[in-house]
């Protein structure tokens, strides 16, 4: 199973590697898709893929790190 996030980290998070130690703890395989980086923000367009179970634990450990974790639609993801 597949599901697009899009994540925004606070000021504080940005050049934590978060998305490295998620895939360590939780086994979904992860695709940067986009991303915009900047000195007070950063939004990333993530893919994940794995089970739903999976996909679950790994979006409430972005988002008990302090990350934003916005569910795109597929419409969205592909426009």
């Amino acid at each position: 199973m597949k599901q697009a996030v899009d994540l925004i980290f606070p000021k504080d998070l940005i050049r934590e590697p978060v998305i490295c130690q998620m895939a360590r703890d939780v086994p979904v395989t992860f695709n940067i898709r986009r991303a915009k980086v900047t000195e007070k923000i950063g939004e990333i367009v993530l893919e994940l893929e794995g089970s739903e179970t999976d996909l679950t634990l790994a979006c409430d450990y972005l988002k008990q790190r302090g990350i934003k974790v916005e569910p795109i639609t597929h419409d969205t993801f592909e426009s």
